[in-house]
């Protein structure tokens, strides 16, 4: 995340009335009262595999989820994004999305079972993002137990292909060919861990590559002193390892992945690396990737000049394989009214950017921000994944994102 900025909400954003009514504190009331069943339902989903680009179990398990609330509309497109509409009373020309993604970064056979000791669970991917999922259907509850009827339709995105490679699939899908895209005002975005006091309204910009080196291949001793793809891979990245990128906006270059060789004694004849490049600034992620486009090259050519092409010359290709958009969303209306429910909880809110499905709306200009699902967790994105459910600690956490999304979608306090 980036370098956080705290933000007074400035104004008298309509939540502040909403946060002391009656309505609210039914709906706040509700969470607390079936907060059993959304540790039910997150063990249940987070026990549903979702590895990459393999979320279609768990988009049928949620999709019945969304059945049982009672929701219309509920569809799995092409993808495998799952929506489900709740409707206002405002005609439909106005939606608020909230989101959670389905998928994991766990290959399909990791053991999903959760382990519970007291309220912290532990298992892959019982954070990021399950849990997002659950807090979702324990806000369709609240509402319906409060009687609560919005303006604006509230739609219910799970997303597909969130993380690493599937660079943010679902919600480009979503944006792309989804007949409720021209509708969408704010999207909310559940995701986590993130702190309970942080709001992501900045959307970190990322280009992924994977790097083919290849040359004739040979023997270790025979051929020594011919080309070597290894040697021009280990040169490019020490190379991106002594860029000098700024701090503000925070940019970066990070080697990840290097693989190739078959022998140790064979000259390998391919050698891949995989590089992933982020800046908060559309500008500077423009820079940096001609710069790594040049190290590339130039690593290339030292190899080729550098040795014998006798029986052939490296040759490099530069393959995309994933790229998120940069983007903000302006302090406004949305941020302001995160930012007072976030004061409510007695934390002082603070705005950052990172790389969540919010990106995609952020660079078309529409209001997204993510939040936090409420409550604690660590070692995301590891088998020893958890999360705390303490009601204690949960329930202020989730009372945002459910404040922030009826401030959006608009209700009658009076009600």
């Amino acid at each position: 995340m980036s370098k956080p900025r705290t933000i007074v909400p400035s104004g008298e954003p309509p939540i502040r009335a909403l946060l002391t009514s009656a309505p609210f504190k039914a709906a706040t009331d509700a969470l607390a009262q079936t907060h059993t069943r959304f540790i039910g339902e997150l063990i249940m989903l987070t026990e549903v595999p979702a590895p990459p680009f393999k979320e279609e179990r768990r988009g049928s398990a949620y999709r019945n989820l969304l059945e049982a609330a009672n929701l219309e509309e509920i569809a799995i497109d092409a993808v495998g994004n799952v929506t489900g509409l709740r409707r206002g009373n405002g005609g439909g020309e106005r939606m608020i999305a909230i989101s959670a993604h389905l998928d994991t970064v766990f290959p399909e056979g990791t053991d999903l079972t959760v382990r519970r000791d007291g309220y912290r669970l532990a298992a892959p991917g019982v954070g990021d993002n399950t849990r997002g999922l659950a807090t979702i259907l324990a806000y369709l509850r609240a509402l319906d137990a409060a009687g609560i009827r919005t303006r604006d339709d509230i739609l219910v995105l799970a997303t597909v292909g969130e993380e690493g490679e599937g660079d943010l699939r679902g919600m480009r899908h979503f944006f792309a060919e989804s007949v409720y895209r021209d509708r969408i005002a704010a999207l909310i975005c559940l995701d986590g861990p993130t702190p309970a006091n942080t709001v992501v309204s900045g959307g970190t910009g990322s280009k992924r590559y994977r790097v083919t080196f290849r040359g004739p291949g040979g023997h270790s001793f025979a051929d020594h002193g011919i080309v070597n793809p290894m040697i021009a891979a280990a040169r490019t990245v020490v190379e991106l390892g002594l860029l000098s990128l700024p701090d503000d906006p925070k940019t970066t270059c990070s080697s990840t992945v290097i693989e190739g060789g078959n022998s140790v004694n064979a000259i390998p004849a391919e050698v891949s690396l995989m590089v992933d490049l982020r800046s908060n600034s559309p500008s500077e992620l423009a820079d940096l990737d001609a710069r790594f486009r040049g190290i590339v090259l130039q690593s290339c050519h030292v190899e080729n000049d550098s040795r014998s092409i006798e029986k052939g010359a490296i040759a490099v290709e530069i393959v995309l394989i994933g790229d998120r958009p940069a983007g903000e969303t302006a302090e406004g209306e949305l941020t302001r009214c995160a930012g007072a429910a976030i004061e409510a909880i007695g934390e002082t809110p603070v705005f950052g950017s990172f790389s969540t499905d919010a990106n995609v709306a952020m660079s078309l200009g529409i209001p997204a921000v993510t939040l936090s699902w409420g409550g604690e967790g660590g070692n995301a994105h590891a088998l020893s994944e958890w999360t705390d459910v303490n009601p204690e600690k949960s329930l202020p956490g989730m009372s945002v994102g459910l404040a922030v999304m009826l401030a959006c979608a608009g209700i009658d306090i009076g009600q």
